[in-house]
């Protein structure tokens, strides 16, 4: 998914509302899950957040998310954010976060989802990537509250 940083979703400094890059991760988020399940998905819940690197008005906002776990009903998903300077091609990434959706049937409860499979060693290095981070993250989240 692809954004124009606009000023109507900037700070006063011009630079990306918080807000409105995480509704970004929240949408593309969910059509990867509607994508993998073929229902329709709620969002359950988003890991932890940190913004480590600004967007800049004009720049261009890359929002990639994939499916790397699956539970009975529900959804595993790592969303990426990076900025694009348009003009020179120049990236960097501006933060990383992991959502879980909720599968509903046609009455809006809670349907089975099938399974992740990664037939080629790409993309299960891409889903074992995922798990492990996500499980370092949550552990390092965890410990700075305890």
């Amino acid at each position: 998914m692809t954004e124009l940083l606009l000023p109507n979703h900037t700070n006063n400094l011009g630079r990306a509302l918080g807000g409105a890059v995480l509704n970004w991760m929240d949408i593309c988020g969910a059509i990867a899950a509607m994508r993998f399940s073929s229902r329709q998905c709620v969002t359950a819940s988003m890991d932890h957040v940190d913004f480590i690197s600004p967007i800049d008005i004009g720049e261009v906002v890359v929002v990639e998310a994939y499916v790397f776990n699956t539970g009975r009903t529900s959804l595993d998903v790592k969303v990426d954010v990076r900025a694009e300077d348009p003009t020179t091609g120049e990236e960097r990434k501006t933060t990383t976060s992991f959502l879980t959706f909720v599968a509903l049937d046609e009455s809006g409860s809670p349907t089975t989802v099938p399974k992740v499979a990664s037939p080629s060693d790409d993309e299960e290095h891409l889903r074992e990537e995922a798990v492990e981070k996500r499980r370092s993250q949550s552990e390092a989240v965890a410990e700075r509250f305890c």
